[in-house]
């Protein structure tokens, strides 16, 4: 064979013949990627391909479950709970998936989900091939808490409830976060990453060294810890000798013995049995206090080999709770679960317990969600705080939501305070919980001295006791407990003057743009609507025409101005929601604080003036005489003993709440309120749902509704005194900001027994999604169990 002219190269024999191509063809395209194909091309999933999804939705006709096909690509990720996008009505929309079948009842071809926008890793894989969104938006827990919470008789919104415990899970600080530009020049030490934004690789068994797995993989570090596969595939975490896994867990359980049936219970309960308890708890006991006591029955449970969760109030709580507990097991093994705390801490937490690396979950409000693996405990301490109901929907309760924990999971659950709520009253009379309380002996040791200023002795030394709002029996304990150690003064409103009046006729003073009340700062400053926040420089009274102002109400600033006059070498300390005080020594001093803002005292305070009770007494509300009295337990139970010469002196006139005080009996008043609950047929004893809207709209919906003859229908009544906000007694159960000018808001109150509630709920949402389906009126809005709007 001849070389072509013009090439030097010699073809080789043994090469493949060359393909020749004609100028002008296309190219061969190359076969497409698994990402190029279609949403549902590559086949269903083997195993249940109908994913049953909860739209996120805000009409209430479309809160169903709608069948979507689920693709083979999307079967690891599309598992129940997964937050998905699905195509509906022409335009792509969120959801959740409930459920996994294997046949749709839908006839006809079913669309596809688009994309898993929280996929689950397997519960097979290993630990370090997990993907960054580890758990699902919700897990089964909260799902089911949802179902029994829409299909039972509490809420009545499908949608809210998931989106309500949705709102509970911490968000990942990751998300959303501006990546900053890496260096040209590797770094000679690894760069410091929160837990949350790490991410956990296998360590090599040759670079295992160091206490906590500091080594670096690249330009990333191991999350804090070793871990290591066990022979089933699941990760488990590899402890050193540097960390506290290993220290011996503390269980103080001679504590118990203070009350009946209190080691019994402790016994059954760390033996995993459904052992329900409400404890009241002893008031000033020298070796324990609620926290501890909450403490000793989760490091119990801890120590049977299993997981506890505890919800409390409020941010001072949770720090005397989470001393105690780490007191007992240790730092290392507890979770906080706070919104103080941060994003990072509150998600690295939340992972901790989804992964089952810590079994101990402690918080406010929102940890009642907590995902605990193993749970055999749920604690709550003082039930009846009005903080513990969701401001937003479905307006849950904590104690609801730890009650259907212990229910659905077959756990335990302590109730602990020093008052008793008539909810958890209802637990002891039916049998559900059982009552734990310490003998009338010791409880006598324990509790401080308890003097009312209103009964028939002190009137006869002073008449004028009665009207004064710091009688003289009251200033006299101060004097004396003040030599002592450090005196309690709670009054019942925060900041300088909440109201003032004009000091000739007696009028509130109003502002002159919106109407609202004027109020003082302090007393060198002008007055300032509370509505509007505009000052009333050169105020003058609109019916006799007087400029000077007199204060209507009291609050701690004020207080503590006069009580500072009043004892002028004691310092005086205020705590009010402004500025919470945790704690104080134990030097004399005077402390000015607000229900619920008590500072704890190094050894007890010396005396406690309850000031303010019939004011707080006289509000417009369902609760008011339990709440008073919880705050009054609350406040006493700070101060010392009666042997070592603590004295509480209350300055209300009210019989029942003050006895109930005085002889320290939080159970028999709470039973006394139950029984008249159920007289007058009022929640806790009979179920409750409030209808709000227009009024053509509320009367629309209560004549389709046909209801039976058992429920007692009230209203609709107009919300004419509730516009812009709270009201002026700033009462939870007076929310107000429905009204409007243009359309006026009314509101009907439905009472219902327990039997029928189920078939009432059912028939509120089924009227609600027909109503929206077809249009027919405005909005209604209906919330269940409303009896912080009573």
């Amino acid at each position: 064979m001849s070389e072509r002219s013009g090439s030097g190269a010699v073809p080789d024999p043994d090469a493949a013949p060359e393909q020749l191509s004609l100028d002008g063809l296309p190219e061969p395209s190359p076969a497409p990627k698994k990402s190029d194909l279609p949403v549902g091309a590559e086949g269903p999933a083997p195993e249940n391909p109908i994913a049953k999804v909860l739209l996120d939705a805000y009409v209430p006709h479309l809160d169903r479950l709608f069948d979507y096909r689920v693709s083979a690509g999307l079967d690891q990720d599309a598992v129940v709970g997964a937050k998905v996008s699905v195509p509906f009505s022409g335009r792509l929309m969120t959801g959740w998936i409930v459920d996994r079948v294997a046949e749709s009842e839908v006839s006809g071809r079913l669309l596809s989900i688009r994309k898993v926008l929280s996929p689950l890793p397997c519960s097979n894989r290993p630990l370090w091939s997990w993907p960054r969104q580890w758990p699902p938006v919700l897990p089964e827990p909260c799902r089911m808490y949802c179902a029994w919470l829409c299909h039972r008789e509490w809420r009545v919104s499908t949608r809210k409830c998931w989106r309500g415990v949705r709102r509970q899970r911490p968000k990942n600080p990751r998300r959303g976060r501006q990546r900053s530009a890496q260096p040209k020049t590797t770094p000679t030490t690894p760069p410091t990453l929160p837990l949350a934004w790490r991410t956990v690789r296998p360590k090599p068994a040759s670079a295992r060294v160091g206490s906590r797995g500091r080594e670096a993989f690249g330009r990333r570090r191991q999350c804090g810890r070793n871990y290591r596969a066990t022979d089933a595939g699941n990760p488990e975490p590899a402890t050193s000798a540097g960390e506290q896994a290993d220290a011996p867990v503390t269980v103080p359980r001679e504590l118990w013995r203070y009350y009946d049936g209190g080691p019994e219970w402790l016994t059954a309960a760390t033996e995993g049995a459904p052992a329900r308890a409400v404890v009241e708890v002893l008031p000033s006991p020298e070796d324990h206090d609620w926290a501890l006591l909450t403490a000793s029955a989760m490091a119990a449970t801890y120590e049977a080999g299993h997981g506890a969760l505890a919800v409390v109030p409020d941010y001072k709580s949770l720090e005397r709770l989470a001393a105690a507990l780490e007191s007992l097991v240790g730092s290392d093994r507890v979770v906080r679960l706070h919104a103080d705390d941060g994003p990072t801490p509150r998600y690295r937490g939340y992972m901790e317990l989804s992964l089952g690396y810590k079994r101990l979950a402690i918080g406010t409000r929102s940890a009642a969600y907590a995902p605990v693996h193993d749970l055999r405990l749920v604690c709550c301490h003082d039930d009846g705080d009005t903080s513990y109901v969701e401001q937003r929907a479905p307006y849950q309760h904590t104690r609801d939501v730890l009650l259907l924990r212990a229910q659905q999971e077959d756990t335990a659950a302590l109730f602990t305070g020093y008052s008793v709520s008539p909810e958890a009253q209802r637990l002891i009379t039916t049998g559900w919980a059982a009552h734990l309380r310490p003998e009338r002996a010791t409880l006598r040791t324990c509790s401080p001295r308890v003097e009312a200023t209103s009964d028939s002795f002190n009137l006869s030394r002073d008449p004028m006791a009665a009207r004064a709002r710091l009688p003289h029996e009251a200033f006299r304990v101060a004097q004396q407990a003040l030599a002592r150690g450090p005196v309690l003064v709670q009054v019942a409103r925060r900041g300088y003057a909440p109201f003032v009046a004009c000091e000739r006729c007696r009028t509130p003073a109003r502002c002159r743009g919106c109407g609202g009340s004027l109020s003082l700062r302090s007393g060198r400053e002008a007055p300032v609507c509370t509505w509007c926040g505009r000052n009333a420089h050169g105020w003058q009274c609109q019916e006799c025409g007087f400029q000077r102002l007199r204060l209507s109400k009291v609050g701690a600033l004020r207080t503590a101005e006069e009580l500072g006059r009043a004892f002028p070498q004691v310092p005086v300390i205020s705590s009010s929601a402004e500025h919470v005080r945790a704690d104080v020594g134990s030097d004399p001093a005077l402390v000015v604080a607000t229900p619920g803002a008590e500072p704890v005292a190094e050894g007890g305070y010396a005396a406690a003036l309850l000031l303010d009770g019939d004011e707080m007494l006289a509000r417009p509300w369902l609760r008011a005489e339990e709440q008073t009295l919880r705050r009054w337990f609350n406040a006493a139970a700070l101060v010392r003993s009666s042997s070592q010469g603590g004295t509480v002196v209350v300055t209300a006139d009210h019989d029942q709440a003050v006895g109930a005080l005085v002889r320290w009996d939080p159970s028999g008043h709470a039973y006394r309120q139950l029984q008249e609950r159920h007289e007058l047929g009022l929640p806790p004893a009979v179920r409750t749902a409030a209808l709000t809207g227009p009024r053509d709209a509320l009367s629309a919906t209560l004549r389709d509704l046909d209801l039976p003859s058992q429920v007692s229908v009230v209203g609709p009544a107009p919300m004419k005194d509730q516009v812009g906000g709270w009201s002026d007694e700033g009462d939870p159960g007076t929310l107000a900001g429905l009204a409007t000018e243009d359309e006026p808001q009314y509101r009907a109150l439905l009472f219902f027994g327990f039997g029928i509630a189920p078939r009432i709920t059912a028939a509120l949402r089924a009227e609600k999604a027909r109503a929206s389906a077809l249009r027919e009126h405005a909005v209604v809005n209906v919330r269940c169990d409303i009896t912080d709007l009573l």
